[in-house]
């Protein structure tokens, strides 16, 4: 893999923080520069620098979604009728309020949309889009795909 530009002058010691708190995010600055062989200060300054630049953008744990009962994954494309209207605009603030919605994707292509939805099975996911997805305005088609197995599922960018 070669090499990609970075919008921002991202050292080796950088590009390496990001890789540690990518795999831990729950790391200590002192474990952090522990790792790094750098005092817990120097580390300190540089995920700070990170975070105000808006190249961390925050942490969380990742879950097991089948450990919390939501045994569906499903890729949802949605189509509009006519894109000058603001019903476009309302589908996206609609999209940020549903916590079953992981993802939403304004995509090319025939859909408009590309969302990716978790339930906890077959009979609620068909009651989502029943009851929200096709009560959205302006959608004339929804189209889903089922995930059968999921082969790879990271939230890691290469560093």
């Amino acid at each position: 893999m070669s090499k990609k530009s970075l919008r921002l002058n991202l050292d080796n010691v950088d590009q390496k923080i990001l890789s540690l708190l990518q795999e831990n995010g729950s790391l200590s600055n002192a474990e952090l520069g522990e790792s790094l062989s750098m005092s817990v200060t120097p580390c300190w300054r540089r995920r700070k620098k990170l975070e105000e630049e808006g190249v961390i953008t925050g942490y969380q744990a990742n879950l097991d979604r089948k450990q919390l009962g939501y045994d569906v994954l499903a890729f949802a494309q949605v189509r509009f009728g006519q894109h000058a209207a603001e019903d476009p605009d309302l589908f996206d603030k609609k999209m940020l309020e549903l916590p079953q919605v992981l993802s939403c994707h304004k995509v090319t292509g025939e859909a408009d949309y590309i969302l990716i939805v978790i339930a906890e099975n077959l009979e609620a996911y068909g009651k989502f889009v029943e009851d929200v997805l096709r009560k959205q305005p302006g959608i004339i088609a929804i189209q889903s795909s089922l995930s059968l197995r999921e082969i790879k599922h990271i939230n890691k960018i290469p560093t």
